[in-house]
């Protein structure tokens, strides 16, 4: 058996090496559709002797999966890939996934540093560095860990480093689409020292709303697009509270006050301000908790805006992204394994739930495999202008799955 302090001590000496990982590619703009030129780098960086790492091509024929997800319109995928990293144990044991993603949001107003990223006590600042870049540089430390260790396994281990996940997860699904399967999966994102078994659902929505133009002072002849789109909006806020109270009763988002919130996030409309618009379109995003399917919510939203009042031809109601929630129980092998795994490494972790959304249900749902959601660095500042990740976060979560690896990697 490795002792811990072997374990930590090796971690603490390949920390600098991955803060210097994690700088360089958090240094390549990589928001979703713009990130070939970090997989190349990605794919020579993993490079080493324990690890296969192949290119998984992906296709414009994603475009036609029923589960495609599209608000970044006219994106391309023929030529681009995800990666595939793969270390082979002796053939008698399981076989754990890994996750994370490689794109990021684009920058925040006023953040200068978000591709030039700096270091301050310890902590790296700037777009990706916890959400996803830092959890790819944990993926790097763990591999690195246990080639240092120069530890045989009897269980694979495969990591898939995915594009786009954050405009609706096309990465993982094209992943998902190759059918590999595996015993366990951990979807790698900022956790706080949580371990996240419940993660919420979510559909993105447009609606386009159809009116009459015309000049403001022909009242009772015209129709605005855009007071039915005001109006849509308490209509769909409306079916909001009335989801939110139908949905209590899950104990580990109970404690949240909002775990499943609408968001309205655009709204375009007109060119003149004395005239009516004919046209307007509203955006948003819409959570629900693990008593609706995507199915159910996209079916209800509809009938909430047509009991509210609206007729069929004043709307278009599409559906941009839809991810269902993903859930395992707390008592499951697999949190099971890693709570142990993190008390071993005298950390804490403590079972939650998500009240976001994330690729997590895709190798859950539609795969089967039992998956959760763990990570380094906060959510809290993922998006802002704050983004940022401490180091230690990163060697504490490593210590984690390093022991949850050799744990699960004895042959069964």
């Amino acid at each position: 058996m490795i002792q811990q302090e072997t374990i930590k001590s090796t971690i603490a000496r390949l920390l600098p090496e991955t803060q210097e990982f994690l700088c360089r590619a958090m240094r390549y703009p990589s928001t979703s559709g713009q990130e070939h030129e970090l997989m190349q780098f990605l794919e020579t960086a993993f490079q080493s002797e324990s690890l296969q790492v192949e290119r998984v091509p992906m296709s414009d024929e994603l475009h036609n999966d029923p589960d495609y997800s599209d608000p970044v319109p006219n994106i391309k995928y023929n030529g681009r890939f995800n990666l595939r990293v793969f270390r082979p144990g002796t053939g008698a044991g399981r076989k754990l996934m890994f996750n994370a993603h490689t794109d990021v949001v684009p920058p925040s107003e006023g953040m200068d540093h978000a591709w030039n990223p700096y270091v301050e006590n310890g902590t790296v600042f700037g777009r990706g560095a916890c959400d996803d870049k830092g959890q790819v540089a944990l993926i790097y430390l763990v591999l690195k860990t246990l080639e240092a260790l120069d530890v045989e396994l009897d269980s694979d281990l495969v990591a898939h480093l995915v594009n786009e996940e954050e405009n609706g997860g096309n990465g993982s699904l094209a992943m998902v689409r190759t059918g590999e399967k595996a015993d366990f999966c951990v979807v790698l994102e900022p956790s706080e020292g949580r371990l996240l078994t419940s993660i919420r659902g979510a559909v993105w929505f447009r609606l386009r709303f159809k009116g009459v133009a015309g000049h403001s002072g022909m009242a009772g002849q015209t129709k605005s697009a855009l007071l039915l789109a005001r109006d849509a909006i308490g209509m769909l806020e409306k079916y909001h509270a009335e989801l939110l109270q139908a949905s209590r009763g899950f104990p580990l988002f109970d404690p949240y006050p909002n775990p499943m919130p609408i968001t309205f996030g655009k709204l375009q409309a007109g060119n003149w301000p004395a005239a009516a618009p004919n046209q307007a379109v509203l955006e948003g995003v819409l959570g629900f908790l693990p008593n609706k399917s995507k199915e159910d919510i996209c079916r209800e939203m509809r009938e909430a805006l047509l009991n509210g009042g609206l007729r069929e031809d004043d709307f278009e109601l599409t559906f941009m992204y839809r991810h269902d929630c993903s859930v395992i129980e707390p008592d499951h092998e697999l949190p099971r394994l890693m709570r142990e795994s993190a008390a071993a490494a005298g950390l804490p972790l403590e079972i939650d739930a998500m009240t976001a959304s994330c690729d997590a249900w895709l190798y859950n749902n539609q795969l089967q495999i039992p998956t959760l959601v763990y990570g380094a660095g906060s959510l809290k500042v993922a998006h802002s202008v704050k983004e940022c990740i401490a180091m230690s976060d990163l060697a504490a979560s490593a210590a984690t799955l390093v022991n949850f690896i050799l744990q699960f990697g004895k042959a069964k």
